[in-house]
């Protein structure tokens, strides 16, 4: 445990770094994934259009080709780094949040078509009840289809923030601080590539597993009863 004790402080760190890209990327594509969601339940053919396009585009490329549009495309090409230029920490800060960015599209995706399977799930009746009642399509999304499919897709939706968790690794491409860029440099400073690699496999599964377990209590316990 030499290796451990050596870069302890180093660890704790980049696996800090890694639950922030979790977190703040789990938030957008939470957000941006309800919102292509209600598009492509959306009447309106133009925004279903829109939001099956972006779905399949998106859900069809690879991550590292996001992660790295995000650095050389937007960043280096147009100068688009989310950062003040004038910060001493700048490069590292628009790494990150172009990170963030390029997670939050990429699983927004997947986030879209869980929530749209639990939408699906909720019986017809009820939206046909709610046309009769007078409400418009956001009511009836806000009101009905929305609260029962979130809770109908809690389990699913824990597999995809878990599946978030290890894509983080795909943001060591463009040199942020996180897990797997510190597992690539102690593996070439150390060669102790058995140590090295249990050390971050236990990491991650401290990371994953509680959310696995608490994701599975909370389908259970906010499962809507047909």
């Amino acid at each position: 445990m030499e290796v451990f004790s050596e870069y302890r402080g180093q660890i704790f760190e980049a696996f800090w770094t890694t639950v922030q890209l979790t977190v703040f990327s789990a938030i957008g594509a939470l957000i941006l994934g309800t919102v292509l969601a209600a598009m492509r339940l959306a009447p309106v053919p133009m925004l279903n259009w829109l939001g099956t396009t972006y779905v399949n585009v998106v859900r069809n490329t690879p991550l590292t080709l996001i992660i790295l549009f995000c650095s050389f495309g937007l960043a280096q090409t147009l100068g688009i780094t989310l950062v003040d230029p004038k910060s001493p920490t700048s490069i590292a800060d628009s790494n990150f949040r172009l990170a963030v960015l390029g997670l939050t599209f990429y699983t927004a995706s997947f986030v879209c078509e869980t929530i749209r399977a639990g939408v699906n799930t909720v019986p017809l009746g009820q939206a046909e009840a709610a046309r009769s009642l007078g409400f418009t399509f956001g009511q009836n999304l806000r009101i009905i289809l929305l609260p029962q499919a979130f809770r109908s897709v809690i389990i699913p939706l824990g597999s995809v923030l878990i599946a978030l968790t290890k894509n983080t690794t795909i943001a060591s491409a463009i040199g942020v601080a996180e897990a797997a860029l510190l597992m690539k440099e102690m593996i070439e400073n150390t060669a102790a590539l058995i140590t090295v690699g249990t050390i971050f496999a236990v990491g991650f599964v401290i990371l994953t597993l509680p959310l696995g377990l608490l994701f599975s209590w909370l389908g259970k316990r906010l499962a809507v009863v047909r």
